[in-house]
């Protein structure tokens, strides 16, 4: 089988390497992939956004199967542009991708349907929400109502950074379109928790728990990041937790798609919050989270090919899922000055024994070697019966792996290892 899958991040990379597994993929093209996913697929130069790029590419080659992997493509209608063409895909069509694609569109959604959330309200108009924001409780959570890179969200502490944030956004067009509407929401208190599931539009099979660390320094300090490690399973989901998401989170969210004629297929991630009240949705994306999937699927005991065909199929429900009874770690190694500015084409030193447990997010081939190009460079990742021994197996990965101006957080796993104790 011919493979495709459109993305360039250390996600990506996890996807690739498990979809190698199967002994049925003869080749895996990566559009654009980059200098690390290299060595595992054939790198193609069409952006993930290059829509009708994509489509020529896979038509051209024969492809077999695509899993449209990260978030803007989804939303701009990729597997619809692909399947229109009898290609078959892992990942939502548009309509249904709107579900990470407007905060909007999903926060009402929840409302409409009672599915656990922040109070909440939304905003067209600047002069409303700056008077808004200026009479609501804080903290208060201001997001974008689009895409933003994972940075469309802004916990102000006083009513002042509310106000800032609200004039960033549809004012000053922090991020462009993505803040024309934001949604004013409720700030939540408890543990995170990451929840991807598989599904077809009918059944819902949840992957393994994460837990994220979204900040840049230890102690959870410093700038929001795109994550700077993971550990799994996260050990505030407990199977009484596990059962309440799933009767009151998981299937209600699949049935109001389903109600509102948006069918969504593929892997749907929940982002919870663990509150006082229960378990409640702080955010959905519309596909597989990053970094949260360098240590789920190496958990993956089960053919990720099958499971992704099962739920373009509509088979999920007679497809097994099944993981390790084991735990990950995640240590993300970043380049000095993410998530602001930093410096690139740096030479990544990483020994071969050690190269299939890392997972390459900004890197490129120049020269013959790989060099930075990214803010978070790289994924260390180890899988123990223990989390303790993963977290001590992933700093050792780490230490083996070098270039100039790399940073990373000592601290990742240390929540979990507390609240496991």
């Amino acid at each position: 089988m011919k493979l495709l899958v459109v993305g360039s991040g250390g996600r990506e990379h996890a996807i690739i390497k498990k979809l190698k597994e199967n002994k049925n993929v003869e080749t895996i093209y990566a559009l654009p992939g980059n200098g690390g996913i290299a060595a595992d697929a054939v790198c193609v130069p069409i952006g993930a956004t290059d829509i009708d790029g994509i489509t020529d590419f896979a038509v051209k080659e024969g492809v077999d199967y695509a899993v449209v992997a990260t978030d803007d493509p989804l939303v701009l209608g990729c597997v619809d542009a692909l399947e229109a063409k009898g290609i078959p895909c892992f990942g939502p069509e548009a309509k249904a991708a709107i579900i990470e694609g407007s905060k909007v569109f999903s926060k009402n959604l929840m409302k409409k349907y009672g599915i656990p959330t922040a109070e909440y309200e939304t905003f067209t108009d600047l002069n409303e929400a700056l008077a808004y924001v200026e009479k609501a409780p804080v903290p208060t959570v201001i997001k974008a109502d689009g895409l933003a890179l994972g940075k469309g969200v802004i916990i102000a502490e006083t009513h002042d950074d509310a106000k800032r944030a609200v004039i960033s956004m549809m004012q000053d067009k922090a991020f462009g379109k993505s803040g024309e509407s934001v949604v004013v929401e409720e700030f939540l208190t408890g543990p995170e928790v990451s929840v991807l599931a598989f599904t077809d539009g009918k059944t819902v099979k949840p992957m393994v728990s994460s837990m994220d660390h979204k900040r840049a320094g230890d102690g959870d300090t410093g700038l929001n990041t795109g994550g700077m490690g993971t550990v799994a399973p996260n050990p505030y989901y407990t199977p009484e937790v596990a059962a309440e998401c799933m009767e009151k989170i998981f299937i209600p969210t699949i049935n109001a798609m389903n109600a509102e004629g948006r069918t969504f297929k593929g892997c749907l991630y929940f982002g919870l919050m663990i509150t006082p009240n229960g378990p409640k949705v702080i955010e959905y994306n519309c596909r597989f989270g990053d970094p949260e999937t360098q240590v789920v699927l190496p958990l993956l005991e089960s053919d990720l090919l099958e499971i992704m065909q099962a739920t373009t199929n509509g088979t999920l429900e007679s497809t097994e899922v099944k993981f390790a009874d084991k735990n990950a770690c995640c240590v993300i190694m970043a380049s000095k000055g993410y998530p602001v500015s930093y410096e690139k084409g740096y030479e990544i030193a990483i020994p071969d024994e050690i190269s299939g447990s890392v997972y390459v997010a900004g890197a490129a081939l120049k020269d013959g070697k790989l060099v930075t190009s990214g803010g978070r460079v790289l994924g260390a990742v180890e899988t123990a019966d223990t989390l303790e021994d993963a977290v001590k197996g992933a700093y050792e990965l780490v230490k083996k792996i070098s270039f100039d101006n790399a940073f990373y957080r000592s601290d990742i796993g240390a929540r979990a290892l507390k609240a496991g104790r």
